[in-house]
């Protein structure tokens, strides 16, 4: 018998920060680059999001994962959910439109925020899911993420972002 292979990722950490500064953050372009753990996100351009469809660049560079040999790229991350202080996801363009997702979820507890981070391939055509590139980031990829967007909307530590 052959075991289910998992088609998402989901990671939670509880931020003591409010849902509003979180959400700041993940509507941004510079804070995905600021709070990347993978080291791929080197720069990025556009506005912040504010309703589906949305996008912005990304300047990438896969060699931080050792993986592919890409060198310097761009891709395009466009919205495809946002509620406002509760949630965002978005699929990545450009070389390769694959329709994995990346999003957050936001539910707000004593503490501050318990934020969910997810990372879902279900949808991606089954020729990618055989060739075994998936998942791209691994789960404590995720997990480091929260713990830096942590630091960054912690009450008296955070900064501007560019």
């Amino acid at each position: 018998m052959i075991a289910a292979v998992a088609e998402r990722l989901e990671v939670q950490r509880a931020i003591a920060a409010d849902p509003a500064a979180i959400f700041g953050v993940l509507t941004n372009p510079h804070g995905h680059v600021a709070i990347d753990s993978s080291g791929m996100l080197m720069d990025a351009t556009g506005d912040p999001v504010t309703s589906v469809g949305d996008s912005f660049v990304v300047h990438m560079d896969r060699e931080a994962l050792n993986d592919h040999p890409l060198g310097l790229y761009d891709v395009t991350v466009r919205i495809v959910t946002l509620e406002p202080d509760r949630e965002i996801a978005w699929k990545i363009e450009g070389q390769l439109n694959l329709g994995h997702v990346y999003g957050y979820k936001l539910e707000p507890i004593d503490e501050g925020t318990l934020v969910t981070s997810y990372y879902d391939w279900s949808s991606v055509d089954q020729s990618w899911k055989d060739a075994a590139i998936f998942p791209v980031i691994p789960e404590g990829a995720l997990r480091a993420t929260l713990g830096i967007l942590a630091r960054t909307v912690a009450p008296g530590r955070a900064r501007p972002l560019a």
